[in-house]
């Protein structure tokens, strides 16, 4: 499927065509190639590729397709509430759909997306309901579950569902409230199904079905019941950018000096930027919990390194979503050097330009370094992972470099500059 050089070889009109265009879009990722025709045929699908590859696209185009254009080609109008909703796990993440949304609807005539997420006053968003009955709804599960139950959200006119980061959607302090706000969904559709004489079955009548994620499965969306039990299977090679576009750097520290190796790092590889003569060091900072992020960031901003935070915890106090956004806006304007996150505060985030992705723990599991390196070599550029641990995380380590058949480099620090260990004399 990669000679396909356009997208309207895929089905796609020239209105979103042109509108790709504007950001210097004109040939489909391979994900897009698979995807596209089978949302076009409103078939269901789960979709899993590697961060980066264009999955927003493969689900947006084809569905406001679907919904703005008659058979014909013509726009049409619409408004009377969502018959496209995405549901993502983070704040951020759905902002960040929501954007996308908007950009391609500016080719539509009444086209409209609304953002319902727990960050604001649910009394505006009920307003906004109201007012503009918006085509397209993207939103976190509590949000969306909170809004459906009061009755206003409706989900009679659903046409698309969309789960965007859906095996993040299935993990045990997201899955009942997945589960609750699916089973809404389902009798909603079902209802208006009945309603209009339509037959019912795995398949709800007129609803089509997308999962998607880097690193997604049929197993990790089984919780959810029948509604993807028939679901067409898309992937292309999870590993090419993994493999291919990151450098992977091991660098040994015990765990008390984590903070001084990181501040080491950062100066060692902005001190090699520059001699390089390459743009600014562009830093994503992983950490899992978020008492150790929140610890991470005020120790880098002690020293005065240009850092922002990106979790939803600190000192066990949530912390408010404005200061989460205005954190991501400033590292991805580059206003900022150096953000420290947990794993779900990032997940899925496209943020352009980071060169260097830096772990301070090895998760448990591939996937989870899969979604961390994902952040950087995007858009076809190249990018480092750098993983900073003791001698228990580095066998670990070990451990996911035979898994996923990538090679980790043993790096350094000496001198003020990131180097390759010389061998042990054996003299």
């Amino acid at each position: 499927m990669n000679d396909i050089n356009a997208f309207n070889d895929l089905g796609i009109c020239s209105l979103l065509s042109l509108k790709l265009k504007e950001r210097g879009i004109v040939k489909p990722t391979a994900i897009q190639s698979l995807v596209i025709p089978k949302l076009l045929a409103e078939n269901n699908v789960i979709f899993r590729s590697a961060t980066g590859t264009g999955k927003t696209f493969a689900y947006l185009l084809p569905a406001l397709q679907r919904l703005f254009l008659d058979e014909d080609g013509n726009v049409i109008t619409r408004s009377g509430g969502p018959e496209l909703l995405i549901c993502a796990p983070t704040l951020e993440l759905c902002s960040q759909i929501k954007a996308e949304a908007d950009f391609l609807t500016k080719s539509f005539a009444g086209g409209s997306a609304a953002l319902l997420i727990g960050s604001v006053k649910i009394g505006k968003q009920i307003e906004m309901l109201k007012r503009t009955k918006p085509v397209v709804a993207v939103g976190n599960p509590g949000r969306l579950l909170v809004l459906a139950k009061m009755k206003k959200l409706s989900f009679d006119n659903l046409r698309f569902l969309i789960l965007d980061e859906a095996d993040r959607l299935t993990v045990s302090e997201c899955l009942e409230e997945t589960k609750e706000l699916l089973s809404i969904i389902e009798r909603s559709v079902k209802t208006a199904a009945a309603d209009d004489g339509l037959s019912s079955g795995l398949k709800l009548p007129g609803l089509c079905a997308a999962a998607c994620s880097a690193t997604v499965s049929k197993k990790a969306v089984s919780p959810l019941g029948a509604l993807f039990k028939n679901a067409e299977i898309a992937q292309s090679d999870d590993h090419e950018i993994l493999r291919e576009r990151i450098e992977h750097w091991a660098l040994f520290s015990e765990k008390r000096r984590k903070v001084q190796t990181l501040r080491s790092l950062l100066a060692a590889i902005k001190t090699r930027s520059s001699k390089n003569g390459k743009s600014r060091v562009k830093a994503l900072v992983f950490t899992s919990r978020n008492d150790e992020a929140g610890h991470v960031l005020s120790r880098l901003q002690y020293h005065h390194i240009s850092a922002a935070g990106l979790f939803s915890k600190s000192g066990g106090k949530a912390l408010p979503g404005a200061d989460r956004k205005t954190a991501l806006d400033s590292f991805r304007e580059g206003k900022i050097d150096v953000l420290v996150s947990t794993d779900l505060a990032a997940r899925g985030l496209d943020i352009p330009g980071i060169t260097h992705v830096i772990a301070l723990d090895v998760p448990s599991d591939s996937e989870a370094y899969i979604h961390r390196c994902g952040r950087t070599a995007r858009a076809g550029k190249r990018g480092v992972m750098a993983t900073i641990g003791d001698e228990t995380q580095m066998r670990l380590l070990v451990s996911l470099e035979k898994k996923l058949k990538i090679c980790v480099y043993p790096k350094e620090l000496y001198n003020g500059q990131v180097c390759t260990p010389q061998p042990m004399s054996t003299e």
